[in-house]
């Protein structure tokens, strides 16, 4: 047993020197330019792309209640009728909260789970009414 271990350290000292080493020498010749990007300011607002799909992974589940209105609304104000609102798989939460928003709005012509290739029942398809 301490004769594998002996040749286990033997094996392993080297390769932790060169890592050490490159490691260090990166750090060495590191350009300013290189530097990780500053955090982002948490108050600071981004604006949503409005082009007809939604993914809410980045969003957490108490945003959806007002995200998901607001966003078919203006895409309903841009005149974009068919929309796709990825929520994912998952245990069906986020599915079942966009499904209820829906559900109550009477400019949601239908909804239904998407097809396979548009993410099957991790995305729901919208058809809006037209704006009359």
């Amino acid at each position: 047993m301490r004769s594998e271990l002996i040749g286990l350290v033997a094996l392993l000292l080297p390769l932790a020197w060169y890592a050490a080493r490159k490691l260090g020498r990166r750090e060495h010749t590191r350009e300013p330019h290189d530097r990780a990007p500053e955090p982002a300011d948490p108050t600071e607002v981004s604006e949503l792309p409005i082009d007809g799909v939604l993914d809410l992974h980045t969003f957490a589940a108490r945003e959806v209640g007002s995200l998901v209105p607001e966003w078919i609304d203006a895409c309903q104000a841009r005149g974009i009728r068919e929309l796709r609102i990825i929520h994912g798989k998952g245990s069906g939460t986020l599915r079942r909260s966009v499904h209820a928003i829906l559900a109550r709005r009477a400019d949601v012509l239908e909804y239904r789970l998407a097809p396979v290739e548009r993410g099957g029942w991790g995305a729901t398809l919208v058809t809006l009414r037209e704006r009359g």
